[in-house]
């Protein structure tokens, strides 16, 4: 079984989907695919924050299916840990939404298996996940690519935690998610839950880049991350595409390598009316 880890809400679904029919279309494996969700309501600090539809759900689990039989999709409701643990935290209004520090819970939500990959919403898979999934984490906590900007203006080893390969027997045993979620409790970090694990790191592996390119798509990357990026024309801008904004991933982008995933997301989200 491979293991993938999405947290979110509705607001992300699209990203779910198209990033899992990514998945499901870009590798030959036979083996079987589940899909946790980590999602809460957290609807007191803005009205849509409230968990992801039973209704997408169900569509997400006919779809994975259609590929295997066995593919699963497993959806968690961590709002009591959430409150428990993060409700009136300094990095509660952190730039990004609080769904974000859901992932931290993963050591202790029953069900998740020893080795999990956490991927954000935004991302879409170019080439097969075997590629990354079989990386070998003997000793390491995690494996993670270095973040494109952050390698830059931080450190040269600074990674990005969109796509986080986790050993989690290794990372329950050194306490890297509870350290965490202290330093998320305790202090206001710039990048929340991303600064927190990488302030509670006993050892990772980092990653080639092509395992969470942010910026380009070459024919050797395997991981796509649809991250805020800086562009330089017509002038120096930031923009947010994300890879559901089809128009844009055409004409600014002008990629086209994701059009048969694309085509399959279309066939999903508008169904053809039955005759």
């Amino acid at each position: 079984m491979i293991d993938i880890l999405f947290c979110g809400n509705d607001g992300v679904y699209d990203g779910m989907l198209t990033c899992a029919l990514s998945i499901l279309m870009r590798t030959k494996t036979e083996e079987p695919f589940c899909f946790h969700i980590f999602t809460m309501d957290v609807s007191h600090l803005d009205e849509r924050y409230t968990c992801i539809s039973d209704e997408h759900i169900r569509s997400m689990e006919a779809t994975v299916k259609e590929f295997n039989a066995e593919n699963r999709v497993k959806l968690y409701d961590v709002s009591s840990y959430y409150m428990k643990a993060f409700s009136g935290c300094p990095n509660e209004g952190a730039y990004c939404s609080p769904y974000t520090l859901i992932r931290l819970f993963a050591d202790v939500v029953k069900g998740i298996p020893d080795k999990l990959l956490y991927l954000d919403a935004d991302i879409m898979f170019n080439r097969d996940i075997q590629l990354l999934w079989d990386t070998d984490l003997t000793d390491y906590e995690y494996a993670a690519a270095r973040d494109h900007y952050g390698k830059y203006l931080l450190y040269p080893n600074y990674i990005n935690a969109g796509v986080l390969l986790f050993n989690m027997k290794l990372s329950r045993e050194t306490g890297l998610f509870k350290k965490a979620r202290w330093w998320i409790k305790k202090k206001k970090l710039t990048f929340a839950d991303q600064s927190a694990l990488i302030r509670s790191t006993t050892k990772r592996k980092v990653l080639p880049q092509r395992y969470n390119d942010q910026k380009f798509l070459h024919k050797h990357t395997v991981v796509r991350h649809f991250s805020k990026r800086l562009f330089w024309l017509p002038y120096p801008h930031t923009d947010n595409i994300k890879q559901w904004h089809i128009e844009k991933v055409h004409s600014i982008f002008r990629y086209h390598q994701f059009d048969d995933i694309y085509d399959k997301y279309l066939s999903i989200i508008n169904p053809s009316p039955k005759e």
